[in-house]
């Protein structure tokens, strides 16, 4: 069968959940393009570098979550992900330099809770179509939204945002899954079981936003002591000694002060 010369493909914006992974991808594409202009990940990237970041954001866990499961990724087959990924991006950079940073965080902020429980529907419902036991669909519920948020920390040299201290945004993710797999099992319909999952995960990511609900950090070891910046101090095993006494035995210097005589 011959390949025409040049194929736009077709666009897809409705049916078998589209509407949904595209509305994912877009906002995942817009806050792409606002995560590269904020201080903590801006690295003089060009407008170009900043529509990548956009399409890596927009596009990331579909296609990772699409390649889980040995799938052409729909980002390839269908126009309307890429289109709208950089229109979203374009849309983005525009606003990057609207005078109100709180405006540009709030609206972050608010994008972000608005995208993370359509993907992480999106993904339940990809590995309950493929026929995975319930873990795996949990695992793709969190993988689809949060995937293009790691590969924009990793091109941008900063932590991934799963890995540190933050607002539940893997665990809210898996309880969205989890809601909908529950509900799907219950035979609700598929629309009210998909919004009233988003709505759940909606509001439980604005309130961990709003109240700072955070996951507890990992529990120090003894003789693991705080420097004022809050970086750990490793006491050098000497458990139970206080910084004082370090000091006393030389083995802790303050600034401005020289090496300890060996």
């Amino acid at each position: 069968m011959a390949v025409p010369l040049i194929d736009f493909g077709a666009w897809q914006l409705t049916g078998d959940f589209t509407t949904i992974d595209l509305i994912a991808a877009s906002t995942n594409a817009l806050n792409g393009a606002i995560l590269a202009r904020r201080p903590d990940h801006y690295r003089n990237f060009t407008v170009v570098g900043i529509l990548m970041m956009a399409l890596l954001g927009g596009l990331g866990g579909g296609i990772t979550r699409d390649v889980l499961l040995n799938k052409v990724p729909s980002a390839l087959t269908n126009p309307a992900y890429i289109t709208l990924c950089i229109g979203f991006g374009v849309l983005g950079y525009l606003l990057a330099y609207d005078k109100s940073q709180l405006f540009r965080e709030g609206l972050f902020q608010f994008m972000t809770s608005f995208s993370l429980p359509w993907y992480a529907i999106i993904g339940a419902k990809a590995g309950i179509d493929a026929g995975l036991p319930i873990l795996g669909c949990l695992l793709l519920a969190v993988v689809g939204p949060t995937a293009g948020r790691f590969y924009i920390d990793i091109t941008s040299g900063v932590p991934p945002k799963q890995f540190i201290r933050g607002e539940w945004f893997v665990g809210i993710a898996a309880l969205t899954g989890l809601i909908w797999i529950l509900l799907n099992a219950a035979g609700m319909p598929i629309w009210p079981s998909v919004l009233l999952s988003f709505a759940i995960g909606f509001v439980l990511r604005l309130l961990a936003l709003y109240r700072g609900w955070e996951e507890p950090l990992a529990k120090e070891p003894k003789g693991v002591y705080q420097h004022s910046d809050g970086r750990p101090l490793l006491g050098r095993k000497i458990a139970g000694k206080s910084q004082r006494e370090l000091r006393d035995l030389g083995l802790l210097v303050e600034p401005g002060e020289g090496a300890p005589a060996s």
